[in-house]
Protein backbone atom coordinates (compact mmCIF):
# COMPACT_ATOMS: atom_id res chain seq x y z
CA UNK A 1 0.00 0.00 0.00
CA UNK A 2 1.89 3.19 -0.86
CA UNK A 3 1.64 6.24 1.46
CA UNK A 4 0.20 9.78 -0.52
CA UNK A 5 2.23 12.60 0.57
CA UNK A 6 0.08 15.98 1.36
CA UNK A 7 1.31 19.18 0.86
CA UNK A 8 -0.51 22.19 2.39
CA UNK A 9 -1.41 24.24 -0.60
CA UNK A 10 -0.82 27.48 1.24
CA UNK A 11 -1.93 29.86 -1.74
CA UNK A 12 -5.04 27.81 -2.33
CA UNK A 13 -5.94 28.09 1.11
CA UNK A 14 -5.05 31.51 1.05
CA UNK A 15 -7.58 31.99 -2.22
CA UNK A 16 -10.24 30.52 -0.43
CA UNK A 17 -9.93 32.99 2.87
CA UNK A 18 -9.55 35.68 1.17
CA UNK A 19 -12.37 34.49 -1.25
CA UNK A 20 -14.71 33.88 1.83
CA UNK A 21 -13.70 37.46 3.10
CA UNK A 22 -14.72 39.42 0.37
CA UNK A 23 -18.02 37.62 0.17
CA UNK A 24 -18.55 37.89 3.69
CA UNK A 25 -17.81 42.27 3.67
CA UNK A 26 -20.05 42.01 0.13
CA UNK A 27 -22.54 40.16 1.31
CA UNK A 28 -23.15 41.40 5.16
CA UNK A 29 -24.81 44.35 4.52
CA UNK A 30 -27.68 42.82 2.98
CA UNK A 31 -28.07 39.95 5.23
CA UNK A 32 -27.08 42.16 8.71
CA UNK A 33 -31.19 41.70 9.63
CA UNK A 34 -31.57 38.64 9.05
CA UNK A 35 -28.48 37.17 10.34
CA UNK A 36 -29.85 37.32 14.45
CA UNK A 37 -32.81 34.84 12.88
CA UNK A 38 -30.32 32.54 11.43
CA UNK A 39 -28.39 32.06 14.65
CA UNK A 40 -25.50 33.51 12.64
CA UNK A 41 -25.42 36.72 14.09
CA UNK A 42 -21.92 36.51 15.12
CA UNK A 43 -20.83 37.09 11.07
CA UNK A 44 -21.47 40.57 12.25
CA UNK A 45 -19.10 41.05 14.65
CA UNK A 46 -16.55 43.03 13.80
CA UNK A 47 -13.99 39.88 15.92
CA UNK A 48 -15.14 38.27 13.22
CA UNK A 49 -14.09 40.44 10.12
CA UNK A 50 -10.14 41.20 12.16
CA UNK A 51 -10.07 37.68 12.67
CA UNK A 52 -10.39 37.29 8.97
CA UNK A 53 -8.88 39.58 7.62
CA UNK A 54 -5.44 38.70 10.06
CA UNK A 55 -5.43 35.21 9.01
CA UNK A 56 -5.56 36.46 5.24
CA UNK A 57 -2.35 38.57 6.07
CA UNK A 58 -0.14 35.80 8.21
CA UNK A 59 -1.57 32.99 5.04
CA UNK A 60 -0.39 35.40 2.18
CA UNK A 61 2.72 36.90 3.83
CA UNK A 62 3.78 33.01 4.72
CA UNK A 63 2.94 31.62 1.41
CA UNK A 64 4.60 35.02 -0.96
CA UNK A 65 7.35 35.43 1.07
CA UNK A 66 8.01 32.52 1.14
CA UNK A 67 7.50 31.30 -2.79
CA UNK A 68 9.83 34.57 -3.52
CA UNK A 69 12.63 33.54 -2.05
CA UNK A 70 12.28 30.00 -2.68
CA UNK A 71 11.36 29.43 -6.07
CA UNK A 72 10.32 32.39 -8.54
CA UNK A 73 11.62 35.14 -7.12
CA UNK A 74 9.26 37.65 -8.85
CA UNK A 75 7.60 40.71 -6.52
CA UNK A 76 4.40 40.55 -8.75
CA UNK A 77 2.52 38.60 -6.27
CA UNK A 78 3.44 40.39 -3.05
CA UNK A 79 2.87 43.61 -4.79
CA UNK A 80 -1.06 42.70 -5.45
CA UNK A 81 -1.23 41.21 -2.15
CA UNK A 82 -0.19 44.82 -0.63
CA UNK A 83 -2.56 46.20 -2.87
CA UNK A 84 -5.69 44.06 -1.73
CA UNK A 85 -4.46 44.92 2.00
CA UNK A 86 -4.08 48.68 0.80
CA UNK A 87 -7.85 48.50 -0.25
CA UNK A 88 -8.85 46.97 3.01
CA UNK A 89 -6.97 49.11 5.26
CA UNK A 90 -8.46 52.36 3.43
CA UNK A 91 -12.18 50.52 3.34
CA UNK A 92 -11.64 50.09 7.12
CA UNK A 93 -10.17 53.57 8.40
CA UNK A 94 -10.76 56.28 5.72
CA UNK A 95 -14.23 56.90 7.83
CA UNK A 96 -15.85 56.94 4.45
CA UNK A 97 -19.10 55.01 4.85
CA UNK A 98 -19.55 54.71 1.32
CA UNK A 99 -16.08 52.74 0.82
CA UNK A 100 -16.79 50.11 2.87
CA UNK A 101 -18.33 47.97 1.04
CA UNK A 102 -16.83 48.49 -1.85
CA UNK A 103 -13.37 48.59 -0.87
CA UNK A 104 -13.40 46.09 1.34
CA UNK A 105 -14.61 43.19 -0.97
CA UNK A 106 -11.97 44.29 -3.46
CA UNK A 107 -9.05 44.04 -1.16
CA UNK A 108 -10.44 40.47 -0.57
CA UNK A 109 -10.27 39.75 -4.09
CA UNK A 110 -7.32 40.78 -5.11
CA UNK A 111 -5.65 39.06 -2.20
CA UNK A 112 -7.07 36.01 -4.19
CA UNK A 113 -5.73 37.44 -7.05
CA UNK A 114 -2.38 37.86 -5.83
CA UNK A 115 -2.21 34.20 -4.43
CA UNK A 116 -3.45 32.71 -8.00
CA UNK A 117 -0.98 34.96 -9.33
CA UNK A 118 2.30 33.30 -6.80
CA UNK A 119 0.15 29.53 -7.78
CA UNK A 120 0.28 30.05 -11.30
CA UNK A 121 3.88 31.78 -11.09
CA UNK A 122 5.31 28.35 -8.87
CA UNK A 123 3.97 25.57 -11.80
CA UNK A 124 5.92 27.85 -14.76
CA UNK A 125 9.30 28.10 -12.85
CA UNK A 126 10.86 24.79 -14.55
CA UNK A 127 13.28 24.49 -11.22
CA UNK A 128 12.42 23.63 -7.91
CA UNK A 129 14.96 26.10 -5.92
CA UNK A 130 14.18 24.64 -2.54
CA UNK A 131 17.67 22.45 -2.46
Amino acid sequence: MKLRSYKINLDRIGITASTLCAIHCAALPFFITVLPMWGMDFLANEAVEIAMIVVSLIIGIWSLSSAYRKQHHRILPILVLIAGFACIAMGHFSGIELLEPVLIPLGGFTIAAAHFINLRMLKSCPIDHQH
